[in-house]
């Protein structure tokens, strides 16, 4: 057994201040050798106890030192530790790279599915607007055919000739001209509403730099259109003068503009579009209207023919 070592300095002052070594080394020891007041606190705690006088005994700390290792030893260990450290980083970064491969395939993965996706939804759309084109070109058809109907039966009942029957109205057809405007009356055949579309196409491709402009003529031909099939009695909406610098500056520079409302029934008179009344015929306005509605409305008009 040992005597305890203790903080030399705080055994000095508790000496002097006449307390016996082995009171103040008891002291000292047991208050965990801390400060002079924890000791006087376990002093005056302890002042009864028998053995308080008494210098505690504590084991023998021994101390067995190894060797310091040797240089060489030393070098190894911090070479191990090098090259355990690089192997660490480069497998992070071999991790990081297949990850980052991993988030590049995916995105690429996503962009071409998102293109995939919008080129069906753009297919899908054009195929959608020229079905409805078709649908609107069939309607416009059969409103042509009855009315050639009714013209024909017209100009049977005026040179005094029987009506034909439905079996033989069926069976007719009608030869086959070219498109043309015929001086004082309505364009033949069926073609009325082809050379409207074809008309406006025709201005939609020459102009397709300066979209808005085609859409401003194409609006503007809508109101003339309108205001007829609305007012056929009234002359001031089938009267036009060309030099009218608002006509000029939306349709009258158009060639196919000024095509167009001659399709519809105008005539050139004078400085003047004209369109007499007798030639007012609604189902060739609404032909148009309906031509210039799809212009208008539809961003894939005239795209199939340009």
């Amino acid at each position: 057994m040992a005597v305890p070592e203790v903080n030399k300095t705080m055994l000095g002052e508790l000496e002097s201040m006449g307390f016996l070594t082995s009171r103040a080394t008891r002291a000292l020891n047991y208050s965990g050798n801390l400060s002079i007041e924890d000791a006087i606190i376990w002093i005056l705690e302890h002042e009864g106890d028998p053995d308080v006088d008494q210098i505690p005994k504590v084991p023998f700390d021994i101390k067995i030192e190894s060797g310091e290792p040797s240089e060489g030893e030393t070098t190894m260990k911090l070479k191990e530790l090098r090259e355990q450290v690089q192997r660490k980083n480069k497998e992070e970064e071999k991790r990081k790279a297949r990850e980052q491969e991993k988030e590049r395939i995916r995105i690429r993965k996503r962009i071409m599915e998102a293109k995939s996706i919008q080129e069906e939804n753009d297919r899908k759309r054009m195929m959608a607007s020229r079905k409805a084109e078709k649908e609107e070109e069939k309607r416009a058809r059969e409103i042509i055919r009855r009315q050639l109907e009714q013209d024909k039966a017209e100009r049977r009942r005026m040179l005094g000739l029987p009506p034909l029957s439905s079996a033989t109205a069926k069976t007719t057809t009608l030869p086959k001209q070219e498109p043309h405007m015929l001086k004082g009356s309505r364009p033949a055949r069926f073609s009325i509403e082809e050379s409207m579309k074809d008309c406006l196409r025709s201005l939609k491709k020459n102009h397709k730099v300066d979209d808005a402009k085609a859409k401003k003529a194409f609006q503007t031909l809508l109101i003339y259109v309108g205001n007829i099939a609305r007012n056929p009695d009234d002359e001031k909406y089938r009267k036009i003068r060309l030099s009218n610098p608002l006509f000029q500056d939306r349709i009258g520079k158009f060639e196919e503009g000024v095509q167009f409302l001659e399709l519809c029934g105008f005539e050139k008179d004078d400085g003047f579009l004209y369109m007499k009344r007798n030639m007012v015929d609604i189902d060739v306005l609404n032909l148009a209207g309906l031509a210039l509605n799809s212009a208008i409305t539809n961003p894939y008009f005239g795209l199939l023919s340009l």
